[in-house]
């Protein structure tokens, strides 16, 4: 899907790794959440509560789950799933376009 309709966006950024990172948080009518956002080339650890669904708009990242022995690459409309309550590291490669989806 290329557009949401009849959300609501939080103003206020979430910025990260002194402006490295930053998203915009989209809530959906059913309470669903997600956020839109640019990852510039470095390398980054998030800890996780929800399950999430990270769909790479454009871009080009490595991804190191907790627990698994090697790095993947992810890149220009390919989508990883990140565990509830877990860890991973990233190694973005090129600035990033990103959509993350919270599953509860």
């Amino acid at each position: 899907m290329s557009e949401f309709n009849n959300v609501t966006i939080i103003k206020k950024a979430n910025i990260y790794f002194n402006g490295k990172v930053t998203s915009r948080t989209v809530v959906f009518s059913d309470g669903s959440r997600k956020t839109l956002g640019i990852m510039l080339p470095g390398e980054y650890e998030f800890n996780t509560d929800d399950k999430e669904i990270m769909e790479i708009i454009s871009g080009e990242i490595e991804v190191l789950m907790e627990g698994s022995e090697g790095w993947k690459t992810v890149k220009d409309g390919e989508v990883f799933e990140v565990p509830a309550k877990s860890k991973f590291s990233l190694k973005v490669k090129l600035p990033t376009d990103y959509c993350c989806s919270y599953i509860k």
